[in-house]
C-alpha cells in the first residue's frame, strides 16, 4: 500500500511539474511591456519594503529559484534573472516575498525555520528504517521490535507532515505578495497579472501534492500501527 501511496504522489508531482514547465515556458515567451527583468523587479520590490543587506543573484539550473535567509540572498535562475516575462516577474517577486515575510518576521516562516533541524533529522532516520526493513529488518532487532519502530517512523513522518503543511500558508502568502506588488506598482498589466498569477498558482500546487502525499504516508502508518495492535488482542 505504501507503495502505492508513493507511486501515485511521484506521478501527480511529475504531472504538475511538467505543467509548471510549460506554463512558465508559454509565459517566457511574452516580453512585459514594462522590459523590466527578474533581477530590476527583484531590486524594486526590495527597496520598496526598505529590506537591505540582501542581494539578488543569479544561480544555475532551471526553476532553481529560492530566497536564502542564512546569506540573505534571493536566488533567481538564469531565465528568471535576465528574463522580462509575466513569468520572471512573477518568480522575482514571489521570492522577494520571502524576504519581505522574513524582515516582517512573518509567523508561519518563523515556525517553518524552526522546523528546518526536526525535519531534516527526520528524514534521515526515515531513510535508515526504510534501508533497515527491506534487509528483513534484522539491524532492528527483528519482528519484535515493529511497534517500536512503527511509532518511530510514525513521529517522523508526523514532522515531515506538519513541516509540509506549515510550507503552504508561508508560500500562499509570498505569492500574495507578490501578485498584490507587481499590481499596485504597475510592473505588469492586467493580461500579464493573469499569467503570473496563473505561473504562481502551478508553482503552489507543487507544494499542495508534497503535503497531501506526506499525510497519505502517516495516515497509512498510523493505520498500519493501530491494525498491529487489534491484531495482538
Amino acid at each position: 500500500m505504501i507503495l502505492v501511496i508513493s507511486i501515485i504522489t511521484l506521478l501527480v508531482s511529475w504531472l504538475v511539474s511538467r505543467r509548471l514547465k510549460s506554463k512558465f515556458e508559454e509565459y517566457s515567451k511574452i516580453p512585459l511591456q514594462s522590459g523590466l527583468t527578474g533581477k530590476q523587479i527583484a531590486e524594486k520590490m526590495l527597496a520598496y519594503y526598505n529590506i537591505r543587506g540582501v542581494n539578488v543573484v543569479s544561480v544555475e539550473g532551471r526553476l532553481s529559484d529560492h530566497y536564502n535567509p542564512a546569506d540573505k540572498t534571493v536566488n533567481l535562475s538564469h531565465d528568471v534573472y535576465y528574463g522580462n516575462s509575466a513569468a520572471s516577474a512573477a518568480v522575482a517577486a514571489h521570492e522577494c516575498g520571502h524576504a519581505v515575510q522574513h524582515a516582517k518576521a512573518y509567523s508561519w516562516l518563523q515556525f517553518r525555520s524552526v522546523m528546518v533541524p526536526f525535519q531534516n533529522v527526520s528524514a534521515q532516520i526515515l531513510n535508515f528504517l526504510m534501508i533497515a526493513l527491506m534487509f528483513g529488518g534484522i539491524a532492528l532487532g527483528g519482528g519484535q521490535a515493529l511497534p517500536i519502530v512503527l511509532l518511530v517512523i510514525i513521529a517522523c513522518n508526523l514532522v515531515i507532515t506538519l513541516f509540509a503543511l506549515i510550507t503552504l500558508p508561508v508560500e500562499f502568502d509570498a505569492s500574495n505578495r507578490a501578485l498584490a506588488w507587481i499590481d499596485q506598482q504597475g510592473i505588469v498589466t492586467a493580461s500579464e497579472h493573469g499569467m503570473a498569477k496563473d505561473a504562481l498558482k502551478w508553482a503552489a500546487l507543487t507544494y499542495v501534492v508534497v503535503a497531501i502525499g506526506s499525510l497519505a504516508q502517516l495516515l497509512y502508518y498510523v493505520a498500519a500501527f493501530l491494525g498491529l495492535g487489534r491484531s495482538d488482542d
